[in-house]
């Protein structure tokens, strides 16, 4: 049977440190926050740099990234619109390190929107199985040579 009752929202800030979005009341007015991402291709449209920035942030430079997954939920489609880019020189330790992190993140936020904290860890302990093995695989890549 689906749950119908709204997520718990979260937001984050520039430093990706979870916020609390508090609900409108009358008279308050909402506020804009933008992220600006530019990724820098070569001749054959592979992303040779990818730079990011906020308006809500104190600093004026750009952030440099080699990697990125953004998501959006479609509700009429019910479906996920994804965007996933990385550099032509991030590392396969770098992608491994990437993707363990974003799992476990995603588990957080799962956990803060839907409460269900036994699914939280169950993804969690898949995030670390994958990691272990993961690493195996390169200690093992590293000494076939």
């Amino acid at each position: 049977m689906a749950s119908y009752r709204p997520a718990v929202m979260a937001g984050y800030n520039s430093s990706c440190r979870a916020i609390n979005l508090l609900p409108l009341q009358k008279n308050n007015y909402m506020q804009k926050s933008t992220i600006t991402i530019d990724v820098m291709l070569d001749p054959n449209k592979i992303p040779e740099q990818i730079n990011w920035a906020a308006s809500d942030t104190n600093t004026e430079m750009k952030q440099k990234a080699k990697g990125m997954c953004l998501a959006f939920w479609d509700s009429a489609d019910k479906s996920a619109l994804r965007i996933d880019l990385w550099t032509k020189d991030m590392m396969v330790d770098e992608m491994g390190d990437f993707f363990y992190q974003m799992m476990m993140t995603m588990a957080d936020t799962f956990q803060r929107a839907t409460k269900q904290e036994a699914l939280c860890a169950e993804m969690k302990e898949f995030a670390k199985g994958f990691f272990k093995k993961f690493q195996d695989s390169q200690v093992t890549e590293q000494a076939n040579g």
